[in-house]
């Protein structure tokens, strides 16, 4: 799919977000493996969260929409398998693009009575595994991958596992997550250390599902579970991930007026609204409540000058996917910026400091790579061009903001990457721009 677009003079109206799609994820698995039924609104219909839906499916848990049809992409009933448990896969699990996916059923299924196979497309097939498996082979878990236990497909057969002590590497929400999955189910308590603060969305809600978990001070702490979880009705709020590009398109426009509402504000989410207002955007918090466990909020955005800052450290990991569109806010601002410590966008669905450097370039953009991160110079008028996504969904949604103040035309090569996590991004541009 080709996408065509040019800056409109205004940018203005209000958007209700796809649900977050950290939280979708762990809605789905956790009330699959819980006692009871649940409801869950305001599901996503990207491809990444239907992926983990079509995987517990195949392990016997029941997933319909509320109306009893066929996939709406709203709200979804959830009956959970509870003391049955789950049931071998009559094949391997697909994954597809899914990094979430395959990282935390890993750590489900280290436990599981049974043999299984997850594997993904050609892009979740390079990205690093090991992150996963060598604490949950600390566990007794037992894996086997390609790329000298490195890379998918992962086998696993089911084992009993015990629990350990064990600091991770690096913050990664995704493999505390696993290791979390893989407590529940274990001998002894687990106890995880992190060395920054990552998403802490798992923790919430397993707490709110009647789990045996502490967490705080980068230290969580899971004692294993001698019952099912309680299912858990939820409504998802919107996705701040989704809200960071007209959050940017907002503050960067220079007739803009955007009111984002429902949107979850976890603080180990809100890195981008940080960042945004250390660079002078003009944002307010507003309605600020609670959805079971998760804070929720309505953000109000206007036109903004924005200046470079420094970026780095401890902020890293409540920013990782926000990175690329924060670099279009910096191309704009009146002055330069530096993001460092953050490597780990190496190994996402694309290389995501080289692929946002180069396309950004190809539009003006002054932007110097650095080996965890980039130098971006500031003080840019974007100009209209051809570019590509790579199929990367958030390179996808990074040049359409780019665009918005761009001169000229841009066409985006792949613009339907934004289907993987957020399929109606191109229809709310459209609602935000007249006709």
């Amino acid at each position: 799919m080709i996408k065509k677009l040019k800056a409109p003079s205004t940018l203005s109206g209000k958007l209700t977000l796809p649900g977050d799609k950290s939280i979708s994820h762990r809605a789905v698995i956790f009330n699959g493996i819980a006692r009871g039924e649940s409801k869950i609104e305001n599901f996503p219909s990207g491809e990444d969260c239907w992926t983990t839906v079509a995987c517990m499916r195949s392990m016997g848990v029941k997933i319909k929409s509320s109306e009893g049809k066929t996939d709406d992409g709203k709200t979804l009933v959830i009956s959970g398998v509870g003391e049955e448990g789950l049931k071998e896969p009559g094949e391997a699990l697909d994954a597809k693009n899914s990094g979430t996916t395959m990282r935390l059923l890993a750590g489900l299924l280290a436990s599981q009575p049974f043999l299984s196979i997850i594997t993904g497309d050609k892009s979740l097939r390079s990205r690093p595994m090991e992150r996963i498996i060598k604490p949950l082979r600390a566990m007794g878990a037992e894996i086997y991958s390609k790329g000298n236990n490195s890379k998918a497909p992962l086998i696993i057969n089911g084992k009993q596992l015990q629990g350990i002590t064990y600091s991770l590497p690096i913050a990664s929400a995704q493999v505390k997550s696993a290791l979390i999955l893989a407590a529940l189910h274990a001998k002894g308590t687990t106890i995880l250390v992190e060395p920054s603060q990552s998403r802490d969305h798992t923790e919430r809600l397993i707490k709110n599902m009647g789990g045996q978990i502490e967490f705080g001070n980068l230290i969580t702490t899971i004692t294993p579970q001698n019952s099912p979880l309680k299912s858990l009705d939820i409504c998802i709020p919107g996705d701040i991930s989704s809200a960071s590009y007209w959050l940017v398109a907002g503050a960067i426009h220079p007739n803009a007026r955007i009111k984002l509402s429902n949107v979850g504000v976890n603080p180990s989410r809100t890195g981008i609204i940080d960042v945004l207002q250390k660079m002078g955007a003009n944002i307010k918090i507003e309605n600020q409540r609670w959805e079971k466990g998760e804070p929720i909020a309505d953000i109000l955005v206007k036109t903004s000058k924005l200046r470079g800052v420094q970026i780095g450290g401890d902020l890293i990991p409540r920013i990782i996917d926000e990175i690329p569109i924060i670099t279009v806010a910096a191309s704009v601002a009146q002055t330069g910026t530096v993001i460092k410590d953050a490597a780990e966008l190496r190994f996402k669905e694309t290389d995501r400091i080289t692929t946002t450097a180069q396309e950004l370039s190809k539009m003006g953009a002054s932007i110097e790579e650095l080996s965890n991160g980039m130098i971006i110079k500031g003080g840019t008028q974007l100009q209209g061009t051809e570019c590509d996504s790579k199929g990367d969904h958030r390179l996808a949604m990074t040049l359409g903001i780019a665009a918005l103040v761009a001169k000229g035309e841009t066409i985006i090569h792949n613009a339907e990457a934004v289907n993987i996590s957020y399929s109606t991004f191109w229809q709310d541009m459209e609602t935000l721009c007249p006709s």
